[in-house]
């Protein structure tokens, strides 16, 4: 018996996207098309399907969860449908599976049980926000979550910009939306004046927000950032 196939099903990066505009007609079609998912938080994906089209009654789509509320260790036997030949979809919470998100460790298992992985195309908010700053698209690096600690924190942002002036790298981090404006306030006091700094928040949304400045510049004028998902990059 032939496995089934793992696709990776992008998420709209906010509630106020609409699913027809963002996401192509493909994403619509597999939804449809699979019955069980793998899900970081099962009531958002709910919300997500429901408004992407999904044609069915959702209490005819099986929710496997994988966030970290979830009860269940054994996140492996999810998979086993597809062993058996079944169709499985994996949902992030926004964006694209498995970048920047848990999901990654269900396509390494995957892979390990040699089971088919299709990416489908969809927004990616660091993709995006690297081809819209107008920094290095050729050599870039992400970070991730910076370090919770300030000094930790200040320490790493200018290691960040001695890699983007050295290796002429973009350098990429993210923070949990409502601690953006110290992250911000860090930026800017500890970056040399020259440094560039691009600001991407709520990409695909109607309040967008994207521009590269120096870090003088920025202290001349500081956005409203809390609460508002962003991505940083220092260039």
């Amino acid at each position: 018996m032939s496995t089934g196939t793992l696709f990776l099903i992008p998420v709209t990066l906010g509630e106020e996207s609409d699913p027809a505009q963002i996401l192509p007609a493909q994403v619509k079609e597999c939804i449809n098309k699979v019955s069980a998912f793998i899900v970081e938080d099962e009531r958002s994906a709910r919300r997500f399907l429901k408004k992407a089209g999904l044609e069915r009654a959702l209490q005819e789509t099986v929710l496997y969860p994988i966030g970290k509320h979830s009860e269940d260790r054994d996140q492996s036997r999810y998979l086993d449908a597809a062993l058996e030949g079944k169709d499985l979809g994996l949902l992030s919470e926004a964006g694209c599976p498995g970048v920047a998100d848990p999901g990654a460790e269900i396509v390494r298992l995957a892979h390990e049980k040699n089971i088919r992985v299709v990416p489908l195309i969809g927004p990616s908010s660091l993709l995006l926000a690297l081809m819209a700053s107008g920094m290095n698209g050729q050599s870039f690096c992400f970070h991730g979550y910076l370090p919770i600690d300030k000094r930790e924190r200040v320490q790493k942002l200018k290691e960040l910009e001695r890699n983007a002036r050295q290796k002429k790298q973009t350098q990429l981090f993210i923070e949990t939306p409502f601690r953006n404006e110290q992250l911000l306030e860090d930026i800017l006091s500890n970056c040399e004046a020259s440094t560039r700094l691009c600001i991407a928040c709520d990409l695909t949304l109607p309040g967008e927000l994207v521009k590269t400045k120096t870090i003088t510049a920025w202290k001349k004028e500081k956005p409203v950032l809390h609460k508002r998902p962003a991505v940083f990059l220092i260039g």
